[in-house]
């Protein structure tokens, strides 16, 4: 939805407009003219007030979201998506303000409080501290903290909801306090909420609101009445359907489909959620109508994406030993990733391009962020970056790095000789803070660039930041969130700059394209797969009907205790874990003899001993997956019960009950593979500039959407692939090596040799009247040159490679004869 600007309303690029949030039971004179107390520069008067105005859209907004709330009372929801950067903790202040003082025509108050719910714990006082600054009249906000007021949360929150505190703020891990607080109270639960959620997407968000309509359900039954489970699983069930006296505000820039199916609004109310009637979030302020408006910089242009090409070799007097290739793959990316030659390359890029491009800017004020891939690289970013500057004495370039609890190092980490035993820290590591936060120090004239290993990635907002290096797998909805760190307006700026190291600039484009319009479903999720996953839970055998019965009667015992909980699970964790230990031993017997079979080279007990082994695993893996399936059917049905009105008993207890024997069946740790790589070592590496360019977002929005999720309770065990060490530091090296190709050109490059070679008829009757062994020898070998011949305008770069290497030219070959192997043989199947 695109709103259009109202008459006598002029809106330029990158000023604010002023527009008023009229409406009956709002203070007008307040309605526009927001003030903000304090100075947003230490230089300034501190005493100084600054008077913002809403831009349009956030005055759209707020303006239909109390009209539409004082029209349809309580009991609503409302979804806005709007771009990050966009000005959404103002918008989200207006909004708790306005519906704090919203009477109806009978001029009773909409809501008796206005409850405003973040799970951003870390950036929580952010956005405090902008509502409070929009009100200067006491006790109209009330802030629930540990720093401010006496006695406990719980005793704070249930003081400020007795006396109908209009802005009540709490985090989300501080609404159970909410919860406890309305549930020992029947004066609140007949009381009418504005529930405000900050970034929506967060799972917790569903679970909250269903929560809260729970307390809020008052009990019918008379004092004195016996209550039994079935009453109170009644309850239950009706708590998941909207509650009247209870409206859900939900705010994020970047929805996922269950954000849109559960707080969004259907075209027909009147009907089911639908392919021709899916949800849609109630205002939108999209990431391409903000760049358009000037409101916000498009944070793709400018980006330049590296290749790092590395070998790896064994010391020769090392033996091979026979590993999990998966897991090796990823110990072996983590060594590369840590070793401080890595980093120290990176790090030489990094500064040498803030000192050249970025420091100059906002007349020497700017700002970049690196984003790691874990504490342990954050430090050693922080450690070279200190060694380099003091080497170049680039004074008084500074960085500060940003992460949570303590760091250190071992034995097995790359090159850590000299910090063994060292412990590192935030603070220690940060000494020019002086006790100050972060985000006030970094936005002082003595920090330049911040290193960040998961914090400050959403929901930092600092208008200064012009550059961001990263060094992180960055996917979907995070990818979006951390790059849009950047798209803050600030004067003078009028780019940025992305210098990426890890993540292909194609799939950087897809994650942006879902939210640079209208997030919108593509289809809604099938209800009825929760009937699936529950036959199949039952099917398994594991616990008995009257066990899930009995569960819920103890659970709503008043005087229950943990004890009598696990008690009523026991029976069913019996029978798991005897299941599991009997198919562990099979296994292990079974695996056993196969070692024994390959040792002696006897091809036929090979065969059969891996056939054992494979049916033992398959019991195995059968009750692992009976363990997800139990957490899937709780999140499935936490989801879909509030969209879908199942009005099922069964369901109920079944959640109830899969909830708490979940936790309890605990599967016997992995026997952990040796993976030594004390024998590895970096013997080549190359970081490399592969291009720089703008990555264009398209306007044609019909092509991309949401997908809702399928296939719950449909998981499959992994297998466990094994191979030499030396074999798995090979595949390493062949696709890394690869110095300007990615590998989206290598498999370009496969099929069309594959595809060229394949309308040569005496090679592919070769193939289909031949073994492997034979059709190798036969004409072949001439007809892939002549393809790799043929393609060289295209491909000049794989053909030289491919011409100048005997080893090259026999591992391609034989890659592209197993292609023509499988499309020979899916040509057959096709007839």
């Amino acid at each position: 939805m695109r709103v259009s600007k109202p008459p006598g309303i002029k809106q330029q690029p990158g000023q604010a407009t002023s527009a008023r949030m009229n409406g009956r039971g709002a203070d007008d004179s307040k309605g526009g003219q927001i003030r903000i107390s304090g100075p947003t520069d230490s230089s300034e008067d501190p005493k100084k007030e600054t008077l913002i105005f809403p831009r349009y859209h956030q005055w759209d907004l707020v303006k239909r979201l109390v009209e539409t709330s004082r029209e349809e009372g309580p009991g609503q929801k409302y979804l806005a998506q709007h771009s990050a950067g966009s000005g959404k903790s103002n918008s989200i202040a207006w909004t708790a303000h306005q519906l704090s003082s919203l009477y109806d025509d009978n001029a009773e108050k909409v809501f008796h409080s206005v409850i405003v719910v973040t799970d951003r714990n870390v950036l929580d006082s952010q956005l405090q501290d902008t509502i409070s600054q929009f009100e200067h009249t006491d006790g109209v906000v009330g802030r629930i903290n540990r720093d401010e007021g006496q006695g406990s949360k719980s005793e704070k929150l249930a003081a400020a909801l007795e006396e109908c505190q209009p802005i009540v703020i709490v985090t989300i891990q501080t609404f159970p306090h909410v919860l406890k607080a309305i549930e020992n109270s029947v004066s609140l639960k007949e009381r009418r909420y504005a529930i405000i959620a900050d970034e929506a997407h967060s799972s917790q968000s569903g679970s909250t609101a269903r929560k809260l309509r729970e307390v809020l359900t008052v009990d019918e039954t008379g004092d004195g009445e016996d209550v039994d489970s079935e009453d109170k699983i009644a309850l239950t069930v009706a708590s998941r359907r909207a509650s009247p006296n209870l409206s859900y505000y939900a705010f994020t820039a970047t929805p996922k489909h269950k954000t849109l199916e559960l707080f969004g609004r259907l075209p027909n109310p009147a009907e089911p959620p639908s392919q021709e009637n899916m949800p849609r979030a109630f205002h939108v302020y999209s990431m391409r109508q903000a760049i358009e408006e000037g409101y916000i910089l498009d944070v793709l242009k400018n980006y330049t994406s590296y290749k790092v090409a590395y070998n790896l070799a064994q010391k020769a007097t090392s033996a091979d030993q026979e590993v999990d290739s998966k897991k090796a793959r990823v110990r072996l990316n983590q060594w590369v990733r840590l070793h401080d030659y890595n980093i120290s390359q990176k790090v030489v890029v990094i500064v040498e391009h803030f000192k050249k491009t970025v420091m100059g800017l906002l007349n020497g004020h700017a700002k970049a962020m690196v984003v790691t891939g874990s504490r342990k690289e954050a430090v050693r970013y922080k450690l070279e970056f200190d060694r380099y500057i003091t080497k170049k004495k680039y004074s008084p370039l500074t960085a500060m790095v940003a992460f949570s609890g303590e760091v250190g190092f071992n034995a097995t980490d790359p090159n850590c000789e000299g910090i063994l035993g060292e412990k590192f820290t935030e603070t220690g590591m940060n000494p020019g803070l002086k006790g100050r936060d972060m985000r006030d120090a970094f936005d002082t004239s003595e920090f330049h660039v911040m290193i960040v290993a998961k914090k400050f990635q959403s929901g930092f907002d600092q208008p200064k930041l012009c550059a961001m290096h990263v060094d992180k797998k960055l996917g979907g909805i995070e990818c979006v969130q951390t790059l849009s760190r950047l798209n803050r307006t600030f004067p003078g700026k009028e780019e940025t700059y992305v210098l990426d190291f890890f993540n292909d600039p194609e799939e950087v484009l897809a994650a942006f394209q879902e939210y640079y319009q209208t997030a919108d479903l593509i289809d809604v999720s099938d209800p009825n797969m929760i009937w699936d996953l529950f036959e199949k839970l039952r099917a398994a055998e594991i616990f008995l009907w009257t066990e899930v019965t009995l569960f819920s009667e103890v659970f709503y015992t008043k005087s229950k205790s943990n004890a009598a909980i696990i008690n009523v699970c026991k029976p069913a964790l019996d029978r798991w874990q005897k299941r599991y230990e009997s198919a562990h031993l099979a296994f292990a017997k079974c695996k056993d003899h196969f070692e024994r079979a390959k040792a002696a080279s006897d091809a036929v007990l090979i065969a059969n001993t891996e056939a054992d082994m494979k049916e033992a695993k398959k019991e195995l893996d059968a009750l692992g997956i009976f363990k997800a399936d139990l957490i899937s059917f709780t999140r499935y049905y936490e989801f879909m019960s509030q969209i879908v009105d199942y009005d099922s008993h069964d369901l109920e207890k079944l959640s109830l009950y899969a909830r708490h024997l979940a936790p309890l069946l605990r599967e016997k740790a992995p026997d952990d593979d040796p993976i030594d790589l004390s024998s590895v070592r970096l013997s080549h590496y190359r970081l490399s500039k592969l291009k720089q360019q703008d990555l264009w977002l398209e306007t044609d929005g019909d092509k991309y959407g949401l997908m809702p999720g399928t296939g719950i309770g449909s998981g499959k065990a992994k297998s466990k692939e094994e191979e030499l060490l030396s074999q798995i530091i090979t595949r390493l090296n062949e696709l890394f090596i690869t110095d300007e190709l990615s590998n989206k050109d290598l498999v370009r490059y496969a099929y069309t040799i594959r595809d060229k070679i394949s309308e040569n008829l005496a090679v592919m009757k070769q193939i289909a009247i031949n073994s492997p062994e034979q059709a190798l020898l036969g004409n072949f070998a001439k007809a892939m040159d002549d393809a790799v011949m043929d393609s060289g305008d295209a491909h000049q770069n794989q053909m030289t490679q491919y011409l100048n290497s005997k080893e090259i030219q026999a591992k391609f070959q034989r890659i592209v004869f197993d292609m023509l192997l499988q499309k020979n043989s899916g040509d057959r199947a096709a007839q």
